[in-house]
């Protein structure tokens, strides 16, 4: 049941990061001709910077989860194999520590700019800065079960042989 709705939520994470991205890129494209033509369109670049925030930390988490962020595993792959479970495990105790930290700081973050506004959208720049913490949250649940598929991974390999 869980693995499904989990299922659902990252298809829906992977589609809204992806339509932001497309979003950012038209926006752009059409503030840049309209600026061209002597008309600016300035919610354009204040939509931009809010889309583009979520759109970071959202497809953090669909990297994370897909195997997309760069890795070094040339070096890694020549150690023997409890070497490299247990660089595993500590790469993803110190990506946990990150996440944390990065959590912790941006929740007050994201509070004390709920006076400063996007000018031209009239919303709390809150509203950008929350894409902090509900990413470090994804990216955290992402790590942990990450860990919890390695595990099983070991545990099962162990008892093959």
């Amino acid at each position: 049941m869980f693995t499904k709705i989990y299922g659902y939520l990252c298809k829906i994470e992977q589609t809204i990061a992806g339509a932001f991205l497309c979003l950012i890129a038209i926006f752009v494209f059409i503030s840049a001709i309209a600026r061209s033509m002597h008309h600016p369109i300035n919610w354009a670049e204040d939509l931009s910077m809010l889309l583009f925030a979520w759109a970071v930390f959202l497809s953090a988490d669909v990297a994370l989860r897909t195997r997309g962020f760069v890795g070094i595993d040339m070096i890694v792959s020549k150690f023997p194999a409890r070497y490299r479970s247990f660089l595993f495990y500590l790469w993803s105790a110190l990506v946990l520590v990150f996440l944390g930290i990065l959590a912790c700081y941006s929740i007050p973050l994201c509070i004390n700019n709920y006076k400063r506004l996007f000018q031209a959208l009239g919303i709390s720049y809150s509203w950008a800065t929350a894409s902090v913490p509900v990413g470090a949250l994804a990216m955290f649940i992402t790590s942990i079960l990450k860990i919890i598929d390695h595990h099983k991974e070991n545990k099962s390999k162990e008892r093959a042989r």
